[in-house]
């Protein structure tokens, strides 16, 4: 897996916005780092999701969903996805879905009922961008 920074060892994070890369073929990373990530991201996962990062053990829902778009299949995608969907029904932090909670608890940490959750469209628009090419 790759590190958080150039400088951090034994750091790592979600590199979310490779699905950019993936989406429309730029090629800008050679092939197997997505898998190598995703694949890393696995062993990560938390009850209530992938963390965003090494440092802390919240996340954003979001990058989540950007993330499980890069799985080369369906069932990778679920992986990811299921514990998102535990939260979204388990958490008892009582506000609109929050895109920013703990991954260990399910509990919200700030953000709440936010355009971002737009996010969660990403495979919609990916398999549709894979349906013109």
């Amino acid at each position: 897996h790759y590190r958080l920074a150039f400088d951090r060892e034994n750091t790592w994070s979600q590199k979310y916005n490779m699905i950019w890369d993936k989406m429309w073929n730029l090629n800008l990373f050679p092939n197997n780092v997505i898998s190598k990530e995703i694949n890393y991201y696995l062993t990560k996962q938390n009850p209530y999701g992938l963390p965003l990062d090494s440092r802390k053990e919240y996340t954003k829902s979001d990058w989540i969903i950007w993330t499980a778009t890069m799985s080369p299949d369906q069932a990778t995608f679920e992986k990811f996805i299921n514990p998102l969907y535990k939260y979204i029904n388990e958490t008892t932090s009582r506000v609109p879905i929050s895109d920013w909670h703990h991954t260990d608890s399910g509990e919200w940490v700030g953000f709440k009922a936010r355009s971002v959750i737009g996010g969660y469209w990403m495979k919609v628009l990916m398999d549709k961008q894979s349906e013109q090419y």
